[in-house]
Parts: C-alpha cells; structure tokens; sequence
C-alpha cells in the first residue's frame, strides 16, 4: 500500500508541472552556453525504433516462474544480426539473469509489462566490469550495454531487480562483519551503461535493484526524462542501491524523474585511490543538469563522490526534496585529489536533515603507501533561490587537505537547529538575502 502511495503521488505531481522556471538563456555555472540539446525533451516513439521483436513472438513463454535469460538473450542476438530493432518486453511478468544488448538493439517495456531480475546470482556471470571507481571483474547488471550507442529503454512498464534476497544476505553479513565492502556480498545492479553515447531512458519504472540502480561509465550525451526510481528504506532496507551513478559522463540531462533510494539519489564517480587522477580508466564528469525531479528518502540528493576526482559545471534545479538525509554533500575522500567545482543548485524546496554537507570520506581510507595525503578542492559553489527545513544548515568541516573557494549563499530561506556558518572555512564566501530562522545573515 505505501508504495502504492508513493507512486501515486509520483505520477499526481509531475503530471501537473508544478514546476514553472524558465531557463531558457541561462549558462554552466562557469560560463559556457548551455546547448539546444540540454533543451531538447523529446520523447522516443516506439514506431521510430526499428524493427519490432515482441519477446513472446519469437520463444519466450508468459510463465513469471521461469528463468528465461537464454531464450531472451536469442532475440536481442536474432534482432542484431538482422540489423537492429526493439526488444518488447509485452504484458505480463519475465524472469531473466543478465542480458546484454548489442549495437542498434533497444528496450521497450509495455505497461503492464515487466522485467524482472532473477535473485539467484549465479545467473549473472562474472565479466569485465566497474565498480566503486574501478575496473574489475565482476557482476553484470540484470539490463547491460557495452559499445552501445543509441541505447534507450522506454515504455511505461518495470524493470524490478526483485532485491529483497539480496539485501538480506547483505545486512546478514554486516552482522558477521560490520567492516565488510560493499562487493564482499554478491548481487547485481539493475542497468549498466558502458562506453555507450546517445542514450535515452524514459518513462519506466526501475525498482528494487539488488545493488546500484542505474550505472552509466563512459557515456556521453545520456538523457534520463520522467523516470520513477525507487528501493525500500523500511523493514527491510535495499543498501547501496544509488538511483543515478554517474561515472566519467559528460552532457547528461536528469528531467522529470521521482527518486527514493536507500542510498544516494544522483552520485558522481569517476575514480579512487591516491594515484586516481594517473589512471586511464578514471576521469572527469562534465556538464550535468538535473531539474523538475521530486527526491523521495535518500542518503543525499547530489552527491559528489566518494569515488570520484573531478566535478565540473553540475547544476540541480527547479527540484522538490522530501526527506533526503543531505541536499548537497561533497565527499572528500583523504586518500583521493578531487577537484569539485562550478556546482548550482537553485529552486529548491522541501526538507532535508542537511542541506550543505563538506565531511571526510573515511570509509575504506587507503593510501596505498603514498607518504602524503592528496590536496582535494571545492571550488565556485552556489545555493541559490532555496527554501528548505531542516537540522543543519551548513556542515562542513575545517580539513587541512581540503581547499574550500568561492561559495555563493544567495536568496536563500532555511529554518534548521543548526545555524552556525563558519566563513573562516571557506576562501571567499558571497552571502546575499539569506534568512536562517527568519533572520537575516549578515
């Protein structure tokens, strides 16, 4: 029932457009134009995606008992071979392991229709992979696109990672060892994106993924529209099951999408480990707006890190956050050069327990034998336009291997608990018409 709720409310309130900001001449918070493509919000029609393989036309059986990954698989391969074309998932249930779509090969779920994730992780065979900003051998995500540009999902069916035995076997090994990774326990993402450009998610359901939801590595151009994203954050709680990884992307668009995860809602990755900024595999996000999307519960609705070594020109906007832990957190791992700059979020309402976090990423610290600690920096940081509740306005910390520049307070109306804004942290801090409590800060 509650989660019924949830997506009814979900769908009530981006169905009205609340939301009325116009930005249409704005720029990167460093300057630079924002593209027409930025602007573009077309929707994909199934007509315009190519030939149609209907799932159950070509083998696949309407039995939600049975695990039908092979038989799934011959038709993303029968659809490649012939040139291309949509993969329909149509009405009704289809248990599956891992599957990989190939060059000009798209995903279509009706309403009515779902794909759901087998909770036997052995029918996710091991391959080459990324994970907690590095390459490694590991798990594929139920839906996988490797070198697949052009990639969409659409449709307004599911896509349910069915998680819950995962999550049991995770919290069942933190008791044994409250100190485990997170890749001690097996379990697969929902939907994972390499190397892939012009990709497009829209209007799908993505629920309940056994770890990270949706992990994109090395993608350029990816627009996710009208997304609802969610994972349990009571009884029985889904760890790590991030709705948006973002990880070495640049030009991504968030619009229009409901997130509640029992994790971070949108994290920025892209490396870790002292010498991360030296290895080819990792690198830099670029260009990111996130606008008009309603946060449900998560650890942080924008998070920079913990995996991650440089952030440019990242913009949320024109969002409604309701019972996020943070609003905004840069996590600044000591064992990791990170660089954070020209981030904007503005139009903003709603409550979070925090709403500027800046801490020390300790879990898993690792200098790997690196005799100093890497100098990590924040840099042309900007609240504006926001309206919010919550405990702690500003939490950040003094750290001497972090470098905290040029942040803007501007128009902003909070009521927290906490107050205190420790300028003296910060190299440069622009306050304007900003009222804690109802009080003006000078």
């Amino acid at each position: 029932m509650k989660k019924l709720l949830v997506l009814a409310i979900y769908i009530l309130g981006i169905s009205q457009s609340v939301f009325s900001q116009n930005y249409k001449n704005d720029s990167f918070p460093d300057g630079t134009a924002i593209s027409n493509w930025f602007k573009d919000y077309t929707k994909l029609q199934l007509k315009d995606l190519g030939k149609k393989y209907t799932i159950t036309d070509f083998g696949v059986r309407k039995d939600s008992t049975k695990i039908q990954t092979i038989a799934i698989q011959k038709v993303i391969d029968k659809a490649a071979k012939n040139g291309g074309g949509v993969i329909i998932i149509p009405k009704g249930v289809f248990l599956s392991g891992a599957l990989f779509f190939k060059p000009k090969t798209r995903l279509y779920v009706s309403e009515g229709g779902t794909l759901k994730g087998s909770d036997d992780i052995a029918n996710y065979p091991i391959m080459a992979s990324r994970m907690e900003g590095q390459n490694l051998d590991y798990f594929p995500a139920l839906v996988n696109a490797y070198g697949v540009d052009n990639f969409s999902i659409s449709g307004k069916g599911t896509i349910n990672g069915n998680g819950y035995k995962y999550y049991e076997a995770f919290w069942a090994r933190r008791k044994i060892n409250p100190k485990c990774t997170n890749l001690e326990v097996s379990r697969p993402r929902l939907v994972f994106v390499w190397n892939s450009n012009n990709v497009q998610f829209q209007d799908v359901k993505l629920i309940n993924s056994g770890f990270w939801t949706n992990h994109f590595y090395k993608c350029n151009n990816v627009k996710l529209l009208d997304l609802y994203i969610f994972s349990p954050h009571l009884e029985v709680k889904a760890p790590s099951t991030d709705a948006i990884d973002l990880d070495i992307c640049s030009n991504v668009l968030v619009k229009g999408c409901f997130l509640s995860v029992n994790d971070d809602a949108i994290a920025l990755k892209g490396g870790k480990g002292p010498y991360a900024d030296q290895d080819k595999n990792n690198g830099p996000n670029s260009n990111i707006i996130i606008e008009d999307c309603r946060f449900g519960f998560c650890h942080s609705a924008l998070t920079n890190g913990s995996e991650a070594i440089h952030n440019r020109n990242v913009i949320m906007r024109n969002c409604q956050i309701d019972g996020a832990t943070r609003m905004l957190w840069l996590k600044m791992r000591p064992d990791t050069p990170q660089r954070y700059e020209y981030i904007r979020v503005e139009d903003i309402k709603g409550q979070a327990k925090n709403c500027l976090v800046v801490l020390a990423w300790k879990q898993f610290f690792d200098l790997k034998g690196r005799p100093d600690v890497p100098l990590s920096y924040g840099d042309h940081v900007t609240l504006k336009n926001i309206d919010m509740k919550s405990d702690t306005f500003f939490n950040v910390e003094k750290d001497p291997n972090v470098r905290l520049s040029n942040f803007t307070f501007e128009n902003l109306n909070i009521e927290a608990t906490k107050t205190a804004i420790d300028k003296s942290i910060i190299e440069g801090v622009t306050v304007k018409n900003v009222y804690l409590n109802k009080v003006l800060v000078e």
